[in-house]
């Protein structure tokens, strides 16, 4: 049971957001026993303030608190080990909380991801695409020519499989990519986890007073994007209200259970919570 959930939209720009067009920045859109609210940041940096703040005054109220981001928290079976030596995403995080910088939004990003693909020797490391007129040596624009099976990792995770829509950690840029917003998160996770109270679900029981997981917020896309023609919103700000609202309800009804069951794969890859019970997600929407 949660007392508050909360959404995170999260963004790979470049620079600073637009003050008036929203539709890129990172939202926060958070659902408790008082109703509901979304912000939005034009940085990334301001969004982490403010989740820190979010936590820490969830802690000193005495509530339990559930944080979805919508960016993979792991990699393919075997990445962990070759980035770090250890089979663990945490040493994942650790490792990318030292290589990338992150200033008013300006990021390395293809740069790590480049270093990242020349430790595989094999061929052309597991990381792919970038802007169009930009050029990263060892770091290929298209999927194609990709071994995956020579570099000893798949293409995808086992979540990928489930919720099919999803795309793999692997893809950098283009529409519904998640790699470049995961490889600016996970730094973020690293350093949220740190704080006292604050576990990484599946990577630690969700038992701690606040439960930091990965959502995937298009779970909703149908009544997403009825609630955004309707009121006029961003799609994102549309969603992190909705999945906020719709776990927020299933804690209320007890019905949140079933969201935290996940394979043995989960425990190196990472899970999607509610993988696998989309429907469920949608009739919480019109519950009390």
């Amino acid at each position: 049971m949660f007392d508050r959930v909360i959404v995170v939209d999260w963004s790979a720009a470049n620079l600073p957001t637009s003050a008036t067009n929203r539709a890129n920045a990172v939202w926060i859109g958070c659902h408790d026993a008082e109703g509901g609210a979304e912000w939005h940041h034009r940085t990334r940096a301001g969004a982490e303030a403010q989740i820190v703040a979010l936590i820490e005054t969830a802690r000193a109220a005495g509530m339990r608190l559930l944080i979805g981001f919508d960016f993979a928290m792991g990699y393919p079976a075997g990445f962990a080990a070759r980035l770090t030596g250890e089979v663990s995403a945490p040493a994942v995080w650790r490792w990318l909380a030292g290589a990338i910088t992150d200033v008013e939004n300006r990021n390395n990003r293809f740069e790590v991801a480049t270093r990242i693909n020349a430790a595989f020797p094999e061929g052309p490391g597991p990381f792919w695409s970038h802007p169009t007129g930009q050029v990263w040596p060892g770091l290929p624009f298209r999927r194609a020519g990709i071994d995956y099976a020579a570099l000893g990792l798949a293409e995808t995770r086992t979540a990928e499989t489930v919720v099919r829509r999803a795309k793999s950690p692997w893809m950098l840029f283009n529409p519904g990519s998640v790699g470049s917003q995961s490889l600016l998160g996970l730094p973020m996770i690293h350093r949220l986890s740190q704080m006292p109270g604050v576990a990484v679900w599946p990577f630690a029981a969700p038992d701690a007073p606040v439960v930091l997981a990965e959502v995937y917020p298009s779970l909703l896309a149908g009544p997403v994007a009825i609630l955004a023609n309707e009121e006029g919103l961003t799609a994102d700000q549309a969603q992190v209200r909705l999945l906020s609202r719709a776990l927020h309800r299933l804690s209320r009804h007890d019905r949140l259970a079933p969201l935290f069951d996940a394979p043995p794969e989960a425990a190196e890859e990472g899970w999607i919570l509610g993988a696998g019970h989309a429907s469920l997600l949608a009739e919480a929407l019109a519950w009390a």
